[in-house]
């Protein structure tokens, strides 16, 4: 089958990932450039701050327009990017925007726009501005929802013709695994600390999602989980059991930003471990109140579950058994295409609401040959495979909106901050000491993915 006429095919990339430029344009300290390691590594104090890969990026800052043309020549109609926080509020609290920071993305809009690609905005995509940390406890603080509120409203009304699409949160139950990335707070949170910043980031993204419909005509928001989907390792109900309480820790984020409650059985782990949130008279009122339009979701691997936790290990940044069916990755990720149909029709069964995938690729070491090519057919073979799967889910009439690749240029990696785990169709001559020119480079899968988004999905081949 061919995907839909209106089906939105792109890449997705982040704003602390791709543009370095860490101090121009008045841009401020982020939480993201003091994970130097990436984001399971302790972070630095900004008194401790060196050097780090990400200080340059890939200098997409100052090279957007050459890379939004290579992306325009695969076919690409969506491009998923995030605007950096701290780039319009450089401490986060200020009254008055950055001026500078806000011009940069006139310039990337515009870019896209000369293109047909339309933009797909994450409004805070693992970072936030230092200085509401340091100053107030990051997400901890329930002054945090009206700033988030102030900046959204600033980059709704400034860029209200050239983007439709917004995301509020990237993978917002990975606060439950890296609490400084997520919410601000220190490694060491306490279950207690940690859900409640989570509340307080719930009730920014409803009323953001509210924002967004009152001053975008026609505009559509939605919410991003981490699909980290897990299956049991056994047939026996106290592995089904443990994997049915897996799900639910970041289902619940997905249930509260759809269906606007807190869930019967979150209350009852509230209960049992002793956590009580602190809430406003309201709160619930307001989280009822804004259900997003469509719900995204990364995928890059499954994981199975069971009654014995010691069974577990960390594949992708969440700890899971390993499935003994499923092959890994370079960096010891489980391969399970068929993941993520299962995932588009769990969700699609749960909230009867629009789905896009977000990001899906595979992090590898990529060669340069001797012909100054690269022959990424392992990353085809993936990426094959996994939208064969997003064909059947479409099959099985799960609503899907469009699929966005992570990575479609090398970047520096969230979890590592490497360069040398590379996922993308462009090959940046940049290694992790930081040395390199920053050349361009199109890698085999680049004029595969541009087959695929022409043909609407006709060039893709079952290779099993």
């Amino acid at each position: 089958m061919k995907f839909p006429e209106d089906f939105l095919w792109g890449g997705a990339i982040a704003a602390n990932q791709v543009e370095g430029a860490v101090n121009a344009g008045g841009k401020g300290l982020s939480t993201s450039d003091l994970l130097p390691r990436g984001i399971l590594q302790p972070h630095e104090k900004p008194d401790q701050k060196g050097p780090n890969i990400k200080d340059v990026a890939i200098d997409f800052y100052h090279r957007f327009p050459e890379d939004i043309a290579l992306l325009a020549g695969m076919g690409f109609t969506c491009l998923r990017m995030s605007i950096a926080w701290s780039r319009i509020f450089p401490q986060g609290d200020e009254s008055e925007p950055c001026e500078a920071g806000l011009a940069f993305y006139d310039r990337v809009f515009a870019e896209l726009e000369k293109y047909g690609i339309q933009p797909f905005v994450t409004l805070s995509h693992y970072e936030m501005p230092y200085g509401l940390v340091e100053k107030y406890g990051g997400w901890a603080n329930r002054r945090l929802i009206g700033f988030f509120e102030r900046y959204a409203e600033v980059v709704f009304q400034r860029y209200s013709r050239q983007v439709k699409l917004w995301l509020t949160f990237n993978e917002i139950n990975m606060s439950l695994h890296a609490p400084f990335t997520g919410v601000g707070l220190a490694e060491e949170a306490t279950e207690q600390q940690i859900y409640q910043a989570i509340h307080h980031q719930l009730l920014a993204s409803a009323r953001v999602v509210r924002l967004c419909h009152a001053i975008i005509p026609g505009a559509k928001i939605g919410n991003m989980l981490l699909g980290a989907i897990a299956y049991p390792l056994s047939c026996h109900p106290d592995d089904v059991i443990a994997t049915m309480l897996e799900n639910n820790k970041w289902l619940f984020f997905g249930d509260v930003q759809v269906r606007g409650r807190y869930p019967g059985y979150m209350c009852r782990y509230f209960r049992e471990n002793n956590i009580d949130l602190e809430m406003e008279e309201g709160d619930l009122a307001e989280l009822a109140d804004a259900s997003v339009d469509f719900i995204s979701f990364s995928y890059y691997a499954s994981l199975c579950a069971s009654a014995d936790s010691s069974r577990k290990e960390v594949g992708n940044i969440v700890a899971g058994v390993p499935n003994p069916h499923l092959a890994k990755s370079e960096w010891g990720w489980q391969i399970d295409p068929k993941g993520i149909r299962y995932l588009l029709n769990v969700l699609y069964d749960r909230y009867q609401k629009p789905l896009f995938v977000v990001e899906n690729g595979l992090g590898a070491s990529d060669v340069i040959d001797d012909n100054g090519q690269i022959i990424d057919d392992y990353r085809i073979a993936y990426l094959n495979d996994h939208l064969l799967q997003v064909a059947e889910a479409l099959a099985d009439g799960v609503e899907i909106i469009g699929y966005t690749s992570w990575g479609p240029i090398d970047l520096v990696s969230n979890s590592t901050a490497e360069m040398s785990k590379r996922y993308g169709f462009i090959y940046v001559d940049r290694n992790d000491d930081g040395s390199g020119t920053m050349r361009r480079i199109k890698k085999k899968s680049y004029y595969w993915y541009k087959e695929v988004i022409g043909s609407r999905g006709g060039a893709l081949r079952n290779l099993s």
